[in-house]
Parts: C-alpha cells; sequence; structure tokens
C-alpha cells in the first residue's frame, strides 16, 4: 500500500516537483501502472475519478485494476509489470 492511500478524491492536490525514477521497487510498479493509465499517480486517479479505493493485489500490494479517462479498464498481473528498461520512464511526483 502506498503512502497516498489515504488522501481523499475531492482534495485538489498538485506535485511540487518530479524526478524520474533510477530503480524498481514496489511503488514504481504502481507508479508505472497508474502513468499508463493516463494518471499522474494515485492522487490524480482519485481526483479525476472521484473515487476512495482503488483495487490491489493482496499477495503483493500492486495495483489490480484502473479506469482510463476514457471509461475502459485495465487490468494488471500479481508480478512485476515495469521492466527494468522501462524504469527510467517513470515520473514520480513529490507533493
Amino acid at each position: 500500500m502506498s503512502e497516498v492511500s489515504g488522501v481523499t478524491a475531492s482534495a485538489d492536490i498538485k506535485p511540487k516537483s518530479k524526478h524520474h525514477a533510477k530503480k524498481w521497487s514496489g511503488d514504481v510498479e504502481n507508479l508505472y501502472r497508474f502513468q499508463q493509465a493516463g494518471y499522474r499517480d494515485e492522487i490524480e486517479y482519485k481526483q479525476v475519478k472521484q473515487v476512495d479505493m482503488v483495487e490491489y493485489w493482496p499477495e503483493t500490494g500492486f495495483v489490480k485494476k484502473l479506469q482510463r479517462r476514457d471509461n475502459t479498464f485495465y487490468y494488471y498481473n500479481k508480478q512485476r509489470e515495469c521492466e527494468d528498461k522501462e524504469v527510467h520512464k517513470v515520473k514520480v511526483y513529490v507533493y
């Protein structure tokens, strides 16, 4: 579970800065999944979709399912999907 899980969907929070991930971690994996679906991170997803909860795989803590802005769904595996060659493309936002 990420540290932004307690953020409410109604809060209009903007990041102060961003950088690119250097190495893979569970947080980078989840950011990769949010960014694949068209969002910065969990905070923006909750703001746009007006949801309080995101579905996670209980075994790994990775995001299980996200709804894109066009309302189609992305379903993710329990295992890592962000390959090492993709890690540097993941943007990490600082609030």
